[in-house]
């Protein structure tokens, strides 16, 4: 009698054929799939500043001052600014505060006058950039 052997190969034409398949379909797929994009509003298309906002200027030695709509602005520390922005805002809720950072001032800086701001409560605040060409 003869001795029968198992046989331990894979047989691995099934597997091609799955994947050209498959690269057929992402060929066929890939033309028809459309792309998001995404409109980042530039500085030329900034909308103009309103015009009664509190303006917080951080200078490039990072001291602070306030203006406020029509006045000259005022040097003043990081409470006095607090204090000053919370008294604003208690005669109108809804007055805009613009944070204006000079070009050398550190982001960091700009944040935490920002998040120091919205830990008062503030509602409206925002970054007043320049537009290009000024």
């Amino acid at each position: 009698m003869r001795e029968r052997r198992l046989k331990n190969e894979i047989n691995v034409v099934p597997y091609i054929d799955v994947m050209l398949v498959l690269l057929v379909i992402f060929m066929v797929t890939a033309p028809m799939m459309t792309t998001a994009s995404i409109d980042v509003p530039s500085v030329g298309k900034a909308a103009q500043a309103p015009a009664e906002a509190l303006q917080v200027n951080i200078r490039a030695d990072q001291s602070l001052a306030l203006s406020y709509p029509g006045k000259a602005e005022r040097s003043m520390t990081r409470s006095e600014l607090s204090a000053a922005i919370l008294d604003a805002q208690r005669k109108n809720p809804e007055q805009p505060v613009l944070i204006v950072g000079d070009k050398n001032v550190k982001y960091e800086a700009v944040l935490s006058i920002m998040d120091e701001l919205q830990r008062q409560q503030v509602k409206r605040i925002g970054l007043l950039v320049q537009p290009t060409g000024k």
